[in-house]
């Protein structure tokens, strides 16, 4: 974000989360500072999609007026070994377009429509695991906190968003798309004894979790990034984030194409690396989702007690720091 020169404009609208703490019926379990994983940034920032991508939209057009173009769908893809041309159509008449560039970047999420036409083959699997989130008013007190309730009946997270707002997420045993704000608000207040108001609800949602990890992320001059290229689990953001990641990491090569150079073998490290770092990002997100698993009450009080014993150590803070904010 920085170095897009939105990172001020996004730190100053987001929630500054520098502390992380763990809590079990009632009780604290362990807590993470997270001033320890960055210098620069030495925090979790929330904010809603909506507006990073919005901030991030207006940054593009100060840049270039016409960059964005949406509405388009592209329907074939040609790579001649100097050029991708591209063919779709655009505009609410669905007029067609021919365009054509050194390197084509598919960033066209998990159901990628240019994957397919690449012929790039994705291994998905879909996890046990179901969640029902929601955003509430927040009166708990707990200000710039991240929560995360380790109870019996399963993992309930809790952090601060702008403008006075807290969103709660709950594992639940099946996947609840008819539920209500009443019930989530219930449901939080059964497991952890706060109970948002449902009056002030904002956003509901019940979603399933599923991985996915395309078997090349580079395909001639195509690259796929985010979750066009991996799929993870959405607890704790470690999705989006890799997406950015990838970006970075290609913004570069892209820059080195345009000058001139020969970039092959950096794509190719490219796909091997994130490739990489996508298999290590999903099984840190599989780590946490069992963690939040219902836990029968003895088992439960034994893990806890590990947890507050390892957390003691501080290494073991800084590595959880530097690991959750994907440092």
């Amino acid at each position: 974000m920085a170095s897009a020169g939105v990172a001020e404009a996004i730190s100053g609208e987001g929630v500054q989360i520098r502390r992380g703490e763990a809590r079990s019926n009632g009780r604290p379990v362990a807590a993470v500072d997270f001033s320890a994983a960055s210098a620069r940034f030495p925090y979790v920032l929330t904010l809603p999609q909506l507006r990073t991508e919005a901030i991030l939209e207006t940054r593009l057009r100060d840049l270039d007026p016409h960059a964005l173009v949406r509405g388009a769908k592209v329907d074939s893809l040609h790579d001649d070994g100097g050029r991708v041309r591209l063919h779709g159509t655009a505009g609410p008449a669905g007029q067609e377009f021919e365009t054509s560039a050194r390197i084509t970047v598919a960033a066209d999420g998990a159901r990628s429509p240019l994957r397919r036409l690449l012929g790039t083959p994705c291994r998905t699997r879909d996890l046990p695991d179901t969640y029902l989130m929601g955003d509430f008013a927040d009166t708990t007190g707990d200000g710039p906190v991240g929560v995360l309730y380790l109870e019996s009946g399963g993992i309930v997270e809790s952090f601060p968003l702008p403008g006075g707002i807290r969103r709660w997420v709950a594992h639940t045993d099946t996947l609840l798309s008819g539920a209500t704000a009443e019930d989530l608000s219930a449901l939080v207040f059964e497991r952890t004894g706060v109970r948002p108001d449902p009056r002030s609800n904002t956003m509901l949602s019940a979603f399933s979790v599923r991985t996915g990890l395309a078997r090349d992320l580079v395909r001639g001059r195509t690259v796929l990034i985010g979750d066009a290229a991996h799929e993870v689990s959405p607890i704790g953001g470690q999705g989006m984030n890799l997406g950015w990641l990838d970006a970075a990491a290609l913004a570069p090569i892209i820059g080195a194409s345009l000058d001139g150079h020969d970039v092959g073998a950096a794509l190719a490290a490219f796909g091997r690396d994130r490739r990489r770092a996508a298999g290590v990002a999903s099984l840190q997100a599989q780590l946490n989702m069992a963690l939040g698993r219902p836990l029968p009450p003895r088992l439960l009080a034994v893990r806890n007690a590990g947890l507050s014993g390892l957390f003691r150590v501080p290494a073991v803070g800084h590595l959880v720091a530097r690991r959750f904010t994907m440092q």
